[in-house]
């Protein structure tokens, strides 16, 4: 099995400026190539923390993958380090400065010695061309057949330096055998009671296939993992049988594979039917809204988001009877219900959801604490409503109230299609 360790460095990660999104890229990357991620680790700009976290990497790892701090100031001192770790001098790559000057004219900045401070290289490295900004990687080799390799800490050019020169020099010098993940992806029960349903199935996972649990707001994804496997198509063929087995014992409860979300799901049966949405929504502010509309294609269906936080607006935008709100709250089964069908009648689409609750974190009584939010789901010949405590913090409460709302239209969309189909 060959190992990695991801090295991220800069101060503005540690101090929460900034976050690591760096990581679970090069992770992917390298766990689909067949090498297995053992540790990643976050540094400051500081030489002595930057040695001291290479070293023990190459302790335990064949590839050290490193981002950040190859920028032309002084606080980017990564470049300077592996060059004394490396034992090696700081030559001028003339390709390197003449794109570094190429690519500042172009943005009518002038090329100057810090600039040209970005060409420097170590003389014991190789040179990984980055055509997308100007600092270069760099690619270096132990003596015990190791491989550190310290790239850009920006995103996109770290990106493509990963896709056009790392990992096919990877491949090259190392022999690999492959990692395989596959995940299913359950709705509706929790992760405990999941995991006493397929107790059995999972008991019976051969030697060599690890189950993980990966929970989200009224998701559990389920994962299957082998590494280092020498036969990838044998092993994707026993993770398939294993799968196979789980729709005879919670076929009710399995709605993909893979990344797919249940907004994903959604979308596709609304797209596929022909059906429209609207959302009305008062403690989630818009979050289901949101979720459906950063998907392409979701003019063809989404036609109303309304965000009804306060009272008047529920009576008059939605026709929510004020009546009903003093008597039994703006969180309640009847109000939650009202703002459903209100949505659903006056933009005229075929499904509309609704949320109202308490996100916190003040405004919670002994009856309804923050975290309670009621959900109602208004369809062509029913209204259904439900209950849920969400949560404690208000970030928390408006990610998981959406998620359920969501989930509860699903079961509605499968409800009507599978009662409607030709077949049943």
């Amino acid at each position: 099995m060959i190992k990695a360790t991801i090295i991220t460095i800069g101060d503005e990660i540690l101090i929460g400026q900034i976050v690591d999104t760096n990581s679970a890229s090069i992770a992917k990357q390298l766990n689909a190539a067949g090498i297995t991620v053992i540790e990643r680790l976050s540094v400051g700009d500081a030489a002595d923390r930057i040695e001291e976290s290479l070293r023990h990497a190459l302790a335990q790892s064949q590839a050290v993958i490193l981002t950040g701090g190859l920028g032309p100031t002084k606080d980017d001192i990564t470049k300077l380090t592996l060059a004394r770790i490396f034992s090696a001098s700081l030559v001028e790559d003339k390709a390197v400065a003449e794109h570094v000057r190429t690519m500042l004219a172009r943005r009518g900045i002038e090329f100057n010695e810090l600039n040209r401070s970005q060409a420097l290289v170590p003389d014991t490295c190789t040179v990984l061309p980055n055509r997308h900004g100007t600092a270069p990687g760099m690619w270096f080799e132990t003596a015990g057949g190791g491989v550190v390799v310290s790239l850009p800490g920006v995103p996109f050019e770290m990106e493509h330096l990963m896709q056009d020169e790392v990992m096919p020099r990877l491949k090259r010098h190392f022999s690999l055998h492959a990692n395989i993940h596959r995940t299913m992806i359950t709705a509706g029960l929790a992760e405990s009671m999941l995991a006493a349903r397929i107790a059995d199935w999972e008991n019976s996972l051969p030697q060599g296939i690890k189950l993980a649990y990966l929970p989200s707001p009224n998701v559990v994804r389920l994962r299957l993992s082998a590494y280092d496997v020498e036969d990838a198509d044998a092993t994707r063929k026993t993770i398939d049988a294993f799968f196979d087995r789980l729709y005879d014992i919670i076929p009710e409860y399995i709605v993909g594979f893979e990344d797919a979300s249940v907004q994903a799901l959604v979308h596709k049966l609304l797209t596929e039917h022909g059906l429209t949405l609207a959302a009305a929504e008062s403690c989630t502010g818009g979050a289901i809204a949101s979720r459906f509309t950063a998907m392409a294609g979701a003019s063809a269906y989404f036609l109303l988001g309304a965000v009804t936080y306060g009272n008047e607006a529920k009576r008059d935008v939605l026709g929510v009877n004020y009546d009903d709100i003093v008597r039994f709250g703006a969180v309640s089964e009847t109000v939650a219900r009202q703002m459903a069908e209100g949505a659903r009648r006056i933009s005229g689409a075929d499904y509309a959801v609704a949320t109202t609750g308490i996100a916190g974190p003040t405004g919670g009584t002994a009856e309804k604490p923050v975290g309670t939010v009621w959900f109602a789901v208004a369809t062509p010949t029913r209204t259904v409503s439900m209950m849920r405590d969400s949560g404690t913090d208000r970030g928390q409460v408006i990610n998981r109230a959406s998620a359920y709302a969501i989930s509860m239209l699903y079961d509605e969309l499968k409800r009507d299609l599978k009662q409607n189909s030709p077949n049943t």
